[in-house]
């Protein structure tokens, strides 16, 4: 699945090293809880899809990392990197055994898929 993203030549060569290193220690931290948790769920306070997916993990007695970044009214500057990221809009993002799954409607659907039934208990 290919994604749109401006390629390295047609960005300033004086501006690289700039754009590689916005918030990269952000990316690194998630990167690292994707890897050590089998269920991540990276949200903002306030949001209420972010408690739907913790409400929904929670009642199937499925164990799972959070991970907040501010509110809707502050930090959005930094979680603009993970949006950039995971190419995804918006919070919470959901990863499931190191792939990411979408929101919290598309966890509610990979569960009734039985995408979360092995990580019971």
């Amino acid at each position: 699945m290919p994604r749109s993203i401006l390629p390295e030549d047609r960005i300033h060569p004086a501006i690289r090293d700039r754009i590689a290193g916005l918030n990269q220690d952000l990316i690194a931290e998630v990167e690292a809880a994707v890897e050590a948790n089998r269920v991540l769920v990276i949200g903002l306070g306030g949001n209420p899809h972010s408690g739907k997916a913790r409400k929904l993990l929670t009642g199937r007695g499925i164990a799972f990392k959070y991970l907040q970044y501010g509110s809707y009214l502050n930090t959005w500057r930094r979680r603009n990197a993970l949006k950039m990221w995971t190419g995804w809009p918006t919070f919470p993002m959901v990863f499931v055994d190191m792939v990411f799954i979408g929101g919290a409607s598309d966890l509610k659907a990979f569960a009734e898929a039985g995408g979360l039934d092995a990580l019971k208990g």
